[in-house]
């Protein structure tokens, strides 16, 4: 898998294979980068937040366009120890990643640190986690004022982005084949 653009664009990035892992194609990865920009984002110094990161394709993206910092939240071993040898691989300064081997709820069900501008949040199909992430994420202050959450889902999967967390407006719904991109956004003292 290749990063788009920026600064690490043309680069390869190493998979993970097996089971539950399914790298967000460049397609996908493309569009969603072009929506999120379209819609004001500009990458130099925001910080971003990669939950279920298997390969960490979006966050790598994100780093490459100038993002200031990105974490990769992966459970899985192998997955995070390959996201640690991709960064490293890429010449990315440490300072500027870090990878959190823990499982998403769990790290997002204790208070927030530090905020995040921009979260990606790519669930395993068919196992039900996006609405507790996201009750997690906003509960307990994950989200920088004005963030955008981009949620990577399967093209079936019923949910309705007005009614799916109170503090987020829902700015795209969008599918592409079988899978399905919603982004929202904070609400303002919300």
């Amino acid at each position: 898998m290749r990063i788009i653009a920026g600064e690490y664009g043309g680069r390869v990035l190493k998979t993970a294979e097996g089971p539950g892992y399914r790298p967000a194609m460049g397609k996908v990865r493309e569009s969603l980068f072009s929506m999120l920009e379209s819609r004001g984002v500009v990458w130099p110094g925001l910080r971003v937040l990669d939950l279920y990161a298997g390969s960490g394709s979006l966050a790598f993206e994100a780093l490459s366009r100038g993002a200031a910092e990105a974490w990769f939240v992966e459970a899985a071993p192998k997955a995070a120890e390959l996201i640690r040898r991709n960064a490293e691989t890429l010449g990315i300064a440490p300072e500027r990643w870090q990878v959190v081997q823990e499982d998403c709820n769990k790290l997002l069900a204790r208070r927030a640190r530090t905020t995040f501008d921009v979260v990606f949040i790519d669930p395993p199909y068919g196992e039900g986690q996006l609405s507790p992430t996201l009750r997690n994420a906003v509960r307990n202050g994950w989200l920088a004022d004005g963030a955008i959450v981009a949620v990577e889902v399967e093209a079936r999967l019923p949910l309705d982005p007005e009614r799916e967390n109170a503090a987020l407006v829902p700015i795209v719904d969008r599918t592409y084949g079988q899978t399905r991109i919603v982004l929202w956004t904070t609400r303002e003292n919300g």
